[in-house]
């Protein structure tokens, strides 16, 4: 190897890192429900449930990747 392509080889490195730190975070998003119902109402509960299943199919999984907030 030559000492231009070892200098290069070096240089070029820590560029590479942020991408592969960046590459290994898991964000969870945070997402609140407000709600001016009761909690013991059932009509807002099966709504609710409704809605996790519905966000489920699309991917998000919560406790996992997404954080629900109810208020």
């Amino acid at each position: 190897m030559r000492r231009r392509e070892f200098i290069t080889l070096i240089g070029s490195a820590p560029a590479t890192w942020p991408l592969a730190v960046r590459a290994q975070q898991s964000w969870i998003r945070r997402l609140g429900v407000i709600s001016g119902f009761a909690e013991s109402d059932a009509v807002p509960q099966r709504w609710i449930t409704v809605f996790v299943q519905e966000l489920r199919e699309l991917g998000w999984r919560p406790g996992d990747n997404i954080q629900i907030e109810y208020r």
